[in-house]
This record gives C-alpha cells, structure tokens and sequence, in this order.
C-alpha cells in the first residue's frame, strides 16, 4: 500500500469523466482501493475518488456513518473511524426527494477553501463492492452528501461547480466563525418573532 498524491482543481485529471471499470474484482483495482484507503485516512477525509489520484476510473470510497446531523462544525468535521469504510465501484445514484439542503463541504482537491453546497437529503445509491456483488443503499443527512460529492468527482465535477452562490466560497479558517454568525441571527430572529 501507499499514500498516493492527490490531484487539485485545476488538474484535467478531475474536469474529465472517469471510465467504467470491467472487473471490480480485478487485482489492479484491489489494490488501487487499498492504496486510496490509505491516502484517505492519512488525508484525514471521509471519502476520496479515483481520479483524485490521478486515476480516471469510476471507483469512490468513503467512510460516513448512516446518520451524521452536522448541527456545528465540530460534529460536522469530526472524522469518525467506526463508521463502515465503502467500496462503491461503477456508482449510480438515484435521487429520492426534490428536498435540498445546504451545508458546508471541503474537498481533498480543493484544499483550504470551504463551500456552501445544496444536495439532495435522501438519495439511493448502487454499485459493486471489491467482491464484484452488486451494493444497494439508502442514504440520508450527511452520508447521502458524501456520496454525491464523491460520485461527482466521477463526472468531472467538483463542489465549487455546484454552488448557487459563490460569496459562501470561504477559507476553512471563517467557517467556525460563519456558523457561529448565522446561529446568532437564528436566535435573534426567533427572539423576535417570539416577542
């Protein structure tokens, strides 16, 4: 195994579309997972594409717990090592609500910078495992955010290009503060309409 280099926006490697993969159980891609695994955990993400090591194939793997509620940025950015490790090769994604919800993201390919990116709150996702058995699963919150941030790696998108509003494009030093700014407004405006 090795810690392999990430690619940053900018790299063509991440604007291309990856190609399928013929055989997940292949020994090359085996040991392209393995390789990612530890790139992933040394990085200290919760996921990593393919193409985010230069190699331009439809594999992601993440490691997100089933329920995550990232009311603060402490809980949001606390990497949790319990959590089931995914091997999703050749993913689909099905969305299952027109509900989005913004929330704040970084990426391993975009270091330093935070985002503030609607998804879908409730997606299906299917893909093959390394055992090359089909993988099938519902996911909500901030497992179901992983996911298709990841999955969009795949087709050349990266979060900044989901955004709706790039002033919330912001150093990862502002992010606490920014939290904190927007949960005292909540309270005031409750207060106020308490009143």
């Amino acid at each position: 195994m090795a810690i392999l280099k990430i690619a940053r926006m900018g790299h063509p490697v991440l604007a291309r579309v990856a190609e399928p993969v013929a055989d997940p159980t292949a020994p090359d891609i085996r040991a392209l997972v393995a390789d990612m695994v530890e790139t992933m955990i040394d990085a200290n993400g919760a996921g990593l594409a393919a193409p985010q090591v230069y190699v331009p194939k439809r594999v992601v793997i993440f490691q997100a717990p089933p329920e995550r509620a990232p009311e603060g940025l402490d809980e949001a950015e606390v990497f949790d090592h319990t959590a089931a490790l995914t091997v999703l090769i050749n993913p689909e994604i099905e969305v299952l609500t027109t509900e989005l919800e913004p929330g704040w993201e970084g990426c391993l390919s975009v270091p330093g910078l935070r985002g503030l990116v609607p998804r879908y709150t409730e997606i299906l996702y299917r893909g093959y495992g390394l055992d090359g058995l089909p993988v099938e699963r519902r996911a909500r919150g901030f497992h179901a955010r992983v996911v298709q941030h990841e999955c969009d790696h795949l087709d050349g998108v990266l979060y900044p290009q989901r955004m709706t509003d790039l002033g919330e494009l912001i150093f990862e030093s502002e992010v606490r503060h920014r939290i904190e700014a927007e949960r005292q407004k909540a309270e005031r405006q409750k207060e106020s309409a308490d009143a």
